[in-house]
């Protein structure tokens, strides 16, 4: 098991905090797991997973630049 920190998340998945917050809440999206007192992460296979399960066109969105 390959655990990553938020930032890794937030990278990989391309949503924000809030958004990750918001949809694992609400239990779209894998839960994170405590790892240490005031530490968590999330295991990256359930991340993969996840992303498999996205429709393409929700993928495309998170790959198309944005405008400036």
């Amino acid at each position: 098991m390959t655990l990553i920190r938020l930032p890794q998340v937030m990278a990989v998945t391309g949503l924000s905090k809030t958004s990750l917050h918001r949809m694992e809440a609400a239990n779209r999206f894998p839960h994170r797991r405590r790892i240490g007192d005031r530490a968590v992460a999330w295991d990256l296979a359930e991340i993969n997973a996840w992303l498999a399960s996205r429709p393409a066109a929700v993928l495309k969105c998170l790959d198309a630049p944005r405008a400036s």
